[in-house]
């Protein structure tokens, strides 16, 4: 533990009074800031100190929206933003169990129930395997994007609760290793086991996972200067319902041109080929499945086109489309442009303007 002092002087009635304050404290606790009186025989009472011990100092985390499939990989391809994303908050309990005591920005849509919750199953699935299922843990959850929107909001709150939850303990586990429990508490939510929301979430960049059952998955080379638009209508579309839409079969040829996209978009990002990148952003499969669920999508498309992208589609399963674009002027202009697309088809919408989120999933 490393104290950093200074004197200094106050009044106290009427008199002066010489002070010392502890400006940085390097402490398991963290950091904080306290005036102590100078006595002839000074030291600092143990009592200046926090107990790393005790529950009331609790971590926040943060964990990043995403846009998943990136239009050409289904379930396999995602990428964070910087912005929008959830916080949680974990702090130890007295109460053996994980308890959620909190839950803002949802609009009373989400269960406190932590074995219906995302958050609160990913904290469960977490101290199971620890084997500290009798550790009590509190949550609070901080909703800052919209439920139903394609941004991988279930998925963010998974990702924040355990890393909030393993900083709390201090199981040293590195975020690829916590990656199977946010992935469990999303499960809750999607129904499925696709990993191109909390992936990317937790680890940060652009991912591509190249086996969700065992969580084989890939960061991949992210070019300097590429921005997004995300434009968020303001309507709802859950996943299960968005996945339950779509064909089992697709045709050879759909197969063989959506393999060439993916192929040479994971090119296009290694040797910084924007124009390539450009070339590969055609969903032959998935799109034009769900663009009947978005009012006006393929107008929203086009004007993100014609201000410059480099290509546009759904996030996720919707009803936010995203906007890849080479720049972050080329971004604001793709993002006035769909939203005005939208407001044309009777829609209110949010525009995200981003760069790819390299951190991931952070403490705060």
């Amino acid at each position: 533990m490393a104290i950093v002092i200074v004197q200094q002087n106050a009044m106290r009635d009427g008199r002066c009074v010489r002070f010392a304050r502890i400006v940085r404290c390097i402490h398991p606790a963290g950091y904080f800031a306290k005036l102590l009186p100078i006595h002839p025989n000074f030291a600092i009472p143990q009592s200046a100190f926090p107990n790393p011990h005790s529950n009331m100092f609790g971590i926040k985390a943060f964990a990043p929206a995403s846009v998943g499939n990136i239009g050409i990989g289904f379930d396999i391809l995602g990428l964070a933003l910087e912005r929008p994303g959830d916080e949680v908050i974990a702090t130890k309990s007295n109460t053996p169990g994980v308890r959620i005591n909190k839950i803002t920005g949802a609009g009373g849509k989400l269960p406190l129930d932590p074995e219906k919750n995302t958050a609160g199953v990913a904290a469960l699935r977490l101290l199971e395997h620890l084997g500290a299922s009798s550790q009590g843990i509190e949550l609070e959850i901080h909703k800052k994007m919209p439920i139903g929107s394609g941004l991988g909001s279930s998925a963010a709150s998974a990702a924040a609760a355990v890393l909030a939850v393993s900083e709390l303990l201090r199981t040293g586990m590195s975020k690829v290793e916590l990656l199977p429990f946010a992935h469990k508490g999303e499960q809750i939510a999607t129904g499925s086991i696709q990993l191109d929301n909390v992936a990317p979430s937790l680890l940060g960049g652009i991912v591509l996972a190249r086996d969700s059952a065992t969580l084989d998955v890939h960061r991949l080379h992210v070019p300097h200067g590429l921005f997004l638009a995300v434009v968020h209508p303001q309507m709802e579309i859950l996943t299960k319902t968005a996945r339950a839409l779509l064909k089992p079969d697709v045709s050879l040829q759909q197969h063989v041109r959506q393999s060439a996209n993916i192929g040479a978009f994971i090119v296009g990002l290694y040797n910084a080929d924007i124009p390539l990148i450009g070339r590969c952003l055609h969903d032959e499969i998935i799109e034009p499945q769900r663009a009947g669920l978005i009012p006006g999508f393929y107008a929203v498309k086009e004007a993100a086109m014609m201000a410059g992208a480099l290509g546009c589609s759904i996030s996720g399963a919707g009803p936010s489309v995203f906007a890849l674009c080479p720049n972050s002027l080329v971004a604001e202009n793709a993002g006035e442009a769909m939203q005005k697309a939208f407001a044309e088809n009777g829609l209110k919408t949010v525009l995200y303007l981003s760069g790819i989120n390299q951190e991931g999933a952070v403490i705060c």
